[in-house]
């Protein structure tokens, strides 16, 4: 989320808070927004690298331990979903549920077919995506998040491959098992979007603060 210049306070070190001027008044970039901003692309990293492991194990040696793959990739996205800044908190929300729903789906799938057969089943049995969809659901969202704030192209390929690629899967037209090119891009470009994240300015994830407590007051006020 872009914003303003910012006004310095007292120094151009980074380490100090940050005067903006916003859509409804001034606020200030602190140390914990910082901390914030770097735990989300951190996490944003992590579920990128996790999801590539996961690829490159999958086609070299099989999908019989692909599960601690998986657990990192759920909690790197989890974590990515708690320290995004979005303005509109519904739709926060959303994006945490469909996470909580995707992993519940996937302990369904691990406790139907086990730790070491998660693969194979989803393989045999296509209807399991609707399980696990809902995880990919709030990736898509972070991507398209990522695409809208700050036009990255390679957000563009997260967001419209993922729920094709598992639409397609699920309808039958081209299965999991072929579409193994298509999720390595889209891991790449998951992986760009990660890196590239890192050589921008924290207030550029952290958005226009006075939004985020306009809204805050508003909801208070309707309590």
């Amino acid at each position: 989320m872009n914003t303003p210049s910012p006004d310095k306070i007292g120094t151009t070190d980074q380490s100090v808070d940050q005067l903006h001027q916003g859509m409804f008044g001034t606020y200030l970039i602190t140390d914990a927004d910082r901390r914030e901003v770097t735990a989300y692309r951190v996490s944003v990293l992590t579920l990128a690298v996790a999801q590539l492991g996961f690829l490159v194990q999958w086609a070299w040696a099989g999908s019989t331990w692909i599960g601690p793959w998986l657990v990192l990739m759920a909690v790197a996205l989890g974590l990515a979903l708690h320290w995004i800044h979005i303005y509109l908190r519904p739709l926060h929300q959303a994006l945490r549920l469909l996470w909580l729903l995707g992993v519940g789906g996937g302990i369904a799938l691990v406790y139907q077919a086990g730790p070491t057969q998660m693969g194979n089943a989803l393989l045999a049995q296509p209807l399991w995506i609707i399980a696990i969809g809902p995880y990919f659901a709030a990736l898509t969202g972070l991507g398209f998040k990522e695409f809208f704030c700050f036009r990255r192209l390679e957000a563009v390929g997260v967001t419209a491959l993922v729920p094709l690629l598992l639409m397609l899967a699920l309808l039958g037209v081209v299965p999991l098992e072929k579409q193994g090119p298509l999720w390595f891009l889209e891991a790449v470009l998951l992986l760009v979007m990660a890196v590239g994240k890192f050589r921008l300015d924290p207030a550029a994830d952290i958005g226009d603060k006075s939004v985020f407590q306009e809204l805050e007051q508003r909801r208070r006020t309707m309590r």
